[in-house]
């Protein structure tokens, strides 16, 4: 569970640390690296490095831990190239998409906080990580999620004798207590149904939410129609397993299908 990470997952980690350390030892880099929609022109670059810096110390270690145990899973899969292209495009496009999100929500409510607040983070990222986990879950072994458990049974023989005996070093396999591949593919949309859930009670969700809502979303375009497939020399995902509709339940899905 703990090993097992692959070179490139912990390179884009230390970069993840890197950034973060930098904004903490010069505060004023975040005016040049994070996204500030009132300066992106000309600091176009930010639309890039925005992605890779975390503000804050739990940012960091969610997005750290989030790439290492998803990239783990993902890369293998995808291999080193596509895992790569893929975070690449997320990030970028999901930071033009806020960029203009901020522009549009500046127009309509006159508030100038939605210019000059420094968005950045890698949640994006790890929004269409879960999209990915999503399309795999069908055809894949978890064996990531294998628990090592030590059971400890304890049965009284009397009020003055307990019978103890420990099984230690068994695998339960996660789909021994629930199925784990159908609670894997709802993960993105229990995660934006949590964090929108959050929005109302946070003042801040503008630097998060179109973040999270955009890097699903994005995620999902680029999986569906855009990844090349090596082995079939085609592009995307056309299954029915993977359509737009089942991020959302039974009752809701005539509203989306048209996606």
């Amino acid at each position: 569970m703990l090993s097992g990470f692959t070179k490139l997952c912990k390179g884009l980690a230390v970069i993840l640390i890197g950034g973060h350390v930098v904004v903490q030892l010069l505060p004023t880099s975040v005016t040049y690296l994070a996204l500030i929609p009132a300066r992106t022109i000309p600091f176009g670059w930010n639309l890039i490095t925005a992605g890779y810096i975390e503000q804050s110390v739990h940012g960091v270690v969610v997005s750290t831990l989030g790439l290492l145990f998803m990239g783990k899973l993902l890369e293998p899969i995808w291999g080193s190239k596509e895992f790569l292209k893929f975070i690449f495009i997320v990030n970028f496009l999901t930071s033009v998409c806020v960029f203009i999100t901020a522009i549009a929500l500046y127009y309509l409510t006159m508030q100038e906080k939605y210019l000059y607040m420094p968005l950045s983070g890698f949640h994006g990222v790890l929004a269409g990580f879960l999209v990915g986990i999503k399309q795999i879950v069908p055809d894949q072994e978890l064996y990531l999620l294998k628990i090592k458990v030590k059971v400890k049974i304890y049965v009284a023989r009397s009020f003055k004798s307990i019978w103890h005996k420990t099984l230690s070093s068994w695998e339960f396999p996660l789909h021994t207590f629930y199925d784990a591949s159908y609670a894997m593919q709802w993960l993105p949309s229990l995660m934006l149904l949590l964090s929108i859930a959050i929005s109302f009670f946070t003042p801040e969700s503008a630097t998060y939410l179109p973040t999270l809502i955009f890097g699903t979303y994005i995620g999902w375009i680029y999986l569906r129609y855009l990844q090349r497939k090596p082995e079939s020399k085609l592009r995307g995902d056309p299954s029915e397993d993977f359509a737009f509709s089942t991020f959302f339940p039974e009752f809701l899905r005539y509203c989306s299908v048209s996606f």
